[in-house]
C-alpha cells in the first residue's frame, strides 16, 4: 500500500512540474576552435588544491591502505602506459580519474589519427613527487603523446580540458599535468549534507548533534515566511558515519558558523544598500559554495533570525554525513537557517517534490507503522532522494541544478 501512495503521488507531481529544455536540445552543437594551451599555463586559473580545481588532499593511498581496492587499473589499448617501475602503478588510478584518461585518449586520436596518447606518470608508490602532489592519491598524471612530439603538448592540453579533467598544468615541455576531483568530492558535490558534530536546538530546549538526531525529534527550523518555529524529522536524506566528504565551513563575524557540502543550500540576506537596517532586503537560499566573504546569512539571535556578515570561507574534510529533513524543510543548524535540501536551486521545488514522502510518513503515523523506524535507520542516500536526482535533467531545466 505505502509504494502504491507513493507511485500514485509521484505521478502526479511530475505530470504538473513545469519541463524544460533537456540536453541536445535546439539542433547539433557548432564546431568551435580549440586553442592551445601555452606553457605554464593551468585551467582552471586556480592552484590545483582549491574546491574550484581538484580540491583538497585527503593523504597517500598505498597498496596496503582501505581506499585501494577503490582504484581502477586501466587497461584501454589505445593509451600507452610508460611504467617505468615495471609494476603497473602508471596505470592505477581512481574511477573518475580512468573515465577523463579514457575521454582524453579518445580526443587524442581524432585530433591526430595514428597518434595514441601515452601516460608517463600516474599513481606514486615510491615517493618520487613533492609531499603535496595528487599523484600519491592516484588522481593525477603526466601526460603526452606516443610519437613523444613536444609541439603537440600544448593542444593536447587543450584537449585534456575538454575531457573534464578538474586540473590542467601545461607543466613541462616534455609533458602535461592532468588531475581531478577525489571520488569522495564528487560525491559531497551530488548530495547535500551537514558534518555528525553540526548540532540542532530540540523542542525541549536541548542541543543535540546530528548523528545522534532521531525520526520523531522536533528541531528548530524556519517556516516558509522566515520565521523561527520547531519541525518534526521524519526521514534522513542522507546518513553515512563512514563517509568522508568534503565541505565548506563558513563563519560569521559573531562566532556562528554552519559546514556543509557545497551543494547544501542556505539560507542567505540581500540588500539594496548593503545595510543591516534596511527594509528592501531579499533573503533566499544559496548554494553553500556560492556563498562569499562579506554575504550575510540568518543566524538565530534570542529567538529571531537576523543578518550576519560572513567573514570567513574554508574548505574541510570531515568523516560523517548527515541530512535530517523535516516537514518545513528547513532546519536551523549551528544557529544558522539553512535548507534541508541541495542540488536543486529552488528550495520551494525541492520541497514539493517530497510531498508523497510527507504523505506516506502521515499515513504510516496514522496506521501505527511508524513506531520503531528508528531501530533500522538505513545508511547512505535515501532511496526515494537517489530517485529523484535520477530525474532531474527530464523534468526541471538542467539551470536550476547545482554545477560544480
Amino acid at each position: 500500500m505505502s509504494m502504491l501512495v507513493i507511485l500514485v503521488l509521484f505521478a502526479i507531481f511530475t505530470s504538473v512540474m513545469p519541463c524544460g529544455p533537456g540536453r541536445g536540445i535546439g539542433g547539433p552543437r557548432r564546431l568551435r576552435k580549440l586553442t592551445p594551451l601555452v606553457f605554464k599555463q593551468h585551467v582552471p586559473n586556480v592552484s590545483e588544491n582549491t574546491i574550484n580545481a581538484s580540491g583538497l588532499q585527503e593523504g597517500k593511498i598505498t597498496r596496503n591502505h582501505e581506499k585501494f581496492k577503490d582504484f581502477s587499473p586501466n587497461y584501454n589499448e589505445d593509451i600507452i602506459f610508460k611504467d617505468d617501475e615495471g609494476t603497473g602503478a602508471d596505470r592505477v588510478m581512481t574511477q573518475r580519474c580512468k573515465e577523463k584518461l579514457d575521454t582524453l585518449a579518445i580526443s587524442v586520436m581524432n585530433q591526430w589519427p595514428g597518434v595514441r596518447l601515452r601516460v608517463i606518470e600516474g599513481w606514486d608508490e615510491d615517493d618520487a613527487h613533492g609531499f603535496e602532489s595528487l599523484h600519491y592519491e592516484g588522481r593525477a598524471v603526466d601526460v603526452t603523446t606516443s610519437d613523444r612530439d613536444r609541439s603537440k603538448n600544448g593542444m593536447l592540453a587543450r584537449l585534456a580540458v575538454e575531457a573534464g579533467f578538474d586540473w590542467v598544468y601545461y607543466e613541462s615541455r616534455a609533458h602535461v599535468h592532468c588531475s581531478v576531483k577525489s571520488d569522495s568530492s564528487q560525491a559531497a558535490h551530488q548530495t547535500g549534507c551537514f558534518t555528525g558534530d553540526s548540532t540542532a536546538k530540540l523542542v525541549t530546549g536541548e542541543t543535540r548533534l546530528l548523528s545522534e538526531l532521531r525520526i520523531g525529534d522536533q528541531v528548530l527550523s524556519m517556516d516558509a515566511d522566515g520565521q523561527l518555529k520547531y519541525s518534526e524529522v521524519y526521514m534522513f536524506l542522507d546518513r553515512d558515519a563512514k563517509q568522508k566528504r568534503e565541505f565548506i565551513r563558513i563563519e560569521t563575524e559573531d562566532g556562528s558558523a554552519i559546514t556543509a557540502t557545497p551543494s547544501h543550500l542556505i539560507y542567505t540576506w540581500q540588500s539594496s544598500d548593503n545595510s543591516v537596517t534596511t527594509v528592501s532586503s531579499v533573503a533566499d537560499f544559496q548554494f553553500a559554495e556560492r556563498i562569499q566573504i562579506d554575504d550575510f546569512v540568518l543566524t538565530n539571535v534570542n529567538g529571531t533570525l537576523e543578518p550576519r556578515r560572513v567573514k570567513k570561507i574554508t574548505v574541510e574534510l570531515h568523516r560523517g554525513v548527515y541530512a535530517p529533513l523535516t516537514y518545513d524543510g528547513t532546519i536551523v543548524v549551528n544557529s544558522i537557517a539553512a535548507s534541508c535540501y541541495a542540488l536543486v536551486e529552488k528550495h520551494s521545488i525541492a520541497h514539493i517534490s517530497f510531498v508523497p514522502m510527507r504523505t506516506l510518513h502521515r499515513i504510516e503515523e496514522l496506521l501505527g507503522v511508524a513506531n520503531g523506524i528508528n531501530a533500522n535507520l538505513p545508511r547512505g542516500i535515501h532511496w526515494y532522494a537517489r530517485a529523484l536526482t535520477t530525474l532531474k535533467d527530464t523534468v526541471l531545466p538542467s539551470k536550476w541544478f547545482y554545477h560544480s
